[in-house]
């Protein structure tokens, strides 16, 4: 591979997705830019099928992204979805949602190097990765139990740090 010092913009995009823990269900849309309205795409693809659209009740974990941060994005999807419940992680730890670890294998295995040619060539390699995730896809075992969570936990508490002064 070469690597030339100069950079050749190709366009940028979105890629919003949601996974579902139950069923390994992929989902995924490809926005030219990250916006309420694209957020509210990908919600509404996930709730038109089923068997989300005729849940009793759906849990949608997401990050504090400006797109579904605070209240008024509670208030606006439970408006439209009134079985819907947005569920945000604290700061700093999406690596509690799962999304994240298809994320991580999409920048493996089509982000890295980033050779597109153009945006749209970069958006057919995503969405082709996850047509292809979608038919292979399997459930992801967490093995992280709420008891090895309060052992750690607890020994975190016990450990005290000392800073170094600083002036």
């Amino acid at each position: 591979m070469r690597v030339e010092h100069e950079i050749s913009r190709r366009g940028t995009l979105a890629y919003l997705a949601a996974w579902d823990v139950h069923w390994a269900a992929l989902f995924g849309c490809i926005e030219p830019r990250s916006t309420i309205a694209a957020f509210d795409r990908l919600v509404e693809q996930i709730m038109s099928q089923e068997p989300y659209r005729s849940a009793d009740r759906i849990f949608l974990v997401v990050d504090n992204g400006t797109v579904h941060r605070g209240p008024r994005s509670v208030d606006r999807l439970h408006d439209r979805w009134p079985q819907l419940v947005l569920v945000h992680l604290p700061l700093h730890a999406s690596w509690l949602n799962q999304i994240e670890i298809y994320f991580s294998i999409l920048k493996r295995k089509v982000l890295t190097p980033n050779d597109s040619a153009s945006a749209d060539v970069a958006a057919d390699r995503i969405l082709a990765l996850q047509h292809h995730y979608q038919a292979i896809a399997q459930p992801f075992e967490w093995k992280f139990t709420r008891e090895e969570l309060a052992r750690l936990m607890t020994s975190l508490s016990e450990v005290q740090v000392t800073l170094p002064y600083a002036a």
